[in-house]
């Protein structure tokens, strides 16, 4: 309700404001006729002899009328007010309007009562200058109210006084001509009256109209406005990231389908151990750390560059290279630089960036980001803060990739793959105590298929837990076998990508399989990755199913990450893998020595197996064992064989032994 009132108020302030404006105009337009009229009145005074009067009356006519323009031109804050206008300066100003408007209104009453003294010019109208003056007065009055349209109290106040006057004078004189003249003033005086009423009830419609027209037009702008800023918002949020500000997947898709006639450079980053600053310092800090991230690599852009944040710690870059006379390599080399410098909110080192890099002409986006993203595979393949550019080597590679997944799934249904296992050798390689399951696929175009190429093939061919059923069928055929040699103590390490872990129900599968089988289930082992560990509460149930059920766990490549040891409690592993590249050449190395034999010392006070991967030499062999190393496993010890031949190499090492 008060706010209403407030706009009612305003609303006629705004009025006021336009009936002032109109009074100073009006008025302004009518003080010349006033004067002329008054001077011509003087001369006919002083042509009737009346010279004295004349004057007195005419220079109280022109001080009125002095008076009268200098209040029109006197400063109103008031003209001043708009609907914009705060309602305290509002109502001072409307204030201020009410103030010039009765002084226009008394300066008005003023000069109509000079006016008034006009029958002192004609002997009460009985002269013979009468109807000269009636003339004047009728005339002045008129165009009085003609002129004061906006606002009525000015004009009836001026032209009440002389008709007045005139009407009274005719009155007294007496005689019938001149009664009725009188009368006749009177229903003029009136009719005027009413005329002046109703043209400013006219004139504060038409302003009203005028206003609520204006307001109209402004909320009709202001809801536009408000739709476009909208509209434009939804826009930017739908183009661009809310944490960082830079673009979103989308709009980089659509600013890279602009651009990709100009044969741009495309670049994808790639945070180093972002997960483990999010698992240490929690999700606040970690968003916190990406946007600042995202500042540094904004500032250290060239020219034109379009940078986005795909999602998670995954960020890229387009831009045209001659253009900016920035080659990538430069760049990448500033942006790695820029995201090693301290951060505030965590321990110096702990992150960094591996860059892919892509400038060879693509058909599509789509095409555009694969060989990126291979460039930024083989980055991180390489270590931390590293970049790699789009190669031909590379581009073997992506085929490789895209016909390993194109041909995966016959090579299952024709057996082409095979599983080959590794023997794991106790006492210094005297005699076999596990076995590790190694898939193998020979591609008739690309030769041996990595293991890691194969996995990734696979979970791109939705093909995961076909190629763990096909794994597992060997590894139980495997064990199957040994059971009916008398070799029941020997087991059987079957490794599980994080990838199976996290897409599909691998406690399920194995336990299922083995139970159906009648298969001793500590017979079976299953190897597990750092990579797999660090995501522990996606995949700690599925591996304490695994554990509380009888199968042994084992930890690989331990002692190259960072949250091994925090894991080791968690996944109740049985056994760790110490990583090859602290074995490899340890005779010759004294840091790794160190290492390796701190991890020994680890496995004893955790009461855990300990199996040195990577043998190569006798060297590293005899240095193993001088440090009370029980376990080991690498090519000098035993290379993977198919299943025939590795149970050939058990039986003959069994009657060696013999």
């Amino acid at each position: 309700m008060g706010l209403l009132r407030s706009a009612e108020s305003q609303r006629i302030g705004l009025i006021r404001r336009d009936q002032l404006d109109a009074v100073r105009g009006s008025v302004l337009n009518a003080i010349p006729i006033n004067a002329l009229l008054g001077l011509a009145g003087l001369f006919v005074a002083a042509h009737a002899g009346r010279t004295e009067p004349g004057l007195i009356w005419f220079a109280a006519s022109s001080a009125a009328n002095l008076l009268r323009i200098g209040l029109c031109r006197t400063a109103c804050p008031g003209l001043a007010l708009t609907r914009a206008t705060p309602l305290e300066l509002a109502a001072a100003a409307a204030r201020s309007v009410d103030r010039h408007l009765r002084l226009c209104w008394l300066a008005a009453l003023l000069s109509g009562a000079v006016w008034a003294f006009l029958p002192l010019l004609c002997a009460g109208y009985t002269s013979d200058q009468t109807l000269f003056y009636l003339t004047i007065t009728c005339g002045i009055t008129a165009g009085a109210v003609t002129y004061g349209t906006a606002f009525a109290r000015i004009p009836i106040s001026f032209i009440t006084p002389p008709l007045l006057s005139a009407a009274a004078c005719l009155f007294y004189a007496g005689g019938f001509d001149r009664t009725c003249l009188a009368a006749t003033v009177v229903l003029y005086l009136m009719a005027l009256i009413r005329g002046a009423v109703a043209s400013e009830a006219g004139f504060r419609e038409t302003s009203r109209l005028k206003h609520e027209a204006t307001a109209l037009a402004e909320a009709h702008e202001a809801a536009h406005a408000s739709a476009r800023a909208l509209a434009e918002e939804m826009r930017v949020r739908a183009t661009h990231d809310a944490l960082t500000g830079l673009l979103n997947r989308a709009g980089f898709a659509q600013q890279a389908e602009e651009r990709l006639a100009d044969r741009p450079c495309l670049m994808l980053l790639d945070l180093d151990g972002f997960k483990s600053v999010n698992d240490i310092y929690g999700h606040t800090t970690g968003d916190r750390l990406l946007a600042e991230v995202a500042r540094r690599i904004a500032e250290s852009l060239p020219t034109g560059c379009c940078a986005a944040r795909l999602g998670g710690d995954e960020f890229a870059l387009l831009y045209d290279p001659a253009a900016s006379d920035c080659p990538p390599e430069r760049l990448a080399k500033r942006l790695i630089g820029r995201v090693a410098e301290p951060f505030e909110s965590f321990v110096t080192g702990r992150l960094g960036m591996s860059i892919g890099i892509c400038q060879v002409p693509a058909d599509s986006v789509t095409d555009l980001l694969t060989c990126a993203d291979q460039a930024l595979y083989a980055a991180k393949a390489a270590g931390r803060n590293r970049f790699r550019a789009f190669d031909e080597g590379l581009l073997r590679c992506l085929a490789m990739r895209r016909d390993c997944e194109r041909d995966l799934s016959r090579a299952l249904a024709e057996g082409a793959l095979a599983v080959w296992f590794q023997p794991i050798f106790g006492q210094a390689g005297r005699n076999v105590v596990g076995l590790e399951a190694l898939v193998r696929w020979h591609h008739p175009v690309h030769g041996w298929i990595p293991p890691g190429d194969l996995i990734a093939a696979a979970s791109a061919a939705g093909l995961t837990e076909s190629l763990l059923r096909f794994i597992l069928e060997q590894v139980c055929t495997m064990m199957l076998t040994l059971r009916e040699r008398g070799l029941g103590d020997v087991r059987v390490a079957m490794n599980v990508s994080p990838r199976e872990m996290a897409q599909i129900p691998v406690d399920e599968i194995v336990l299922g399989r083995l139970r159906a089988l009648g298969l001793s289930l500590p017979m079976l082992e299953i190897e597990i990755t750092e990579e797999t560990a660090l995501d522990i509460e996606a995949t700690q149930g599925k591996l304490s199913a695994l554990s509380q059920a009888g199968i042994r766990l084992a930890l690989d490549d331990f002692g190259v990450g960072y949250s091994a040891l925090a894991s080791l409690r968690a996944l109740r592993a049985d056994r760790i893998k110490i990583d090859r590249s602290l074995v490899t050449g340890l005779a010759a190395s004294d840091d790794k020595r160190g290492l390796v034999q701190a991890v020994l010392g680890l496995g004893r006070a955790l009461g855990l197996d300990v199996v040195a991967e990577g043998v190569e030499t006798a060297e590293d062999l005899a240095t193993l064992e001088a440090l009370g190393c029980r376990f080991m496993q690498g090519y000098h010890l035993g290379r993977p064989a198919p299943a025939d031949a590795t149970l050939r190499m058990m039986a003959d090492l069994r009657a060696s032994a013999a």
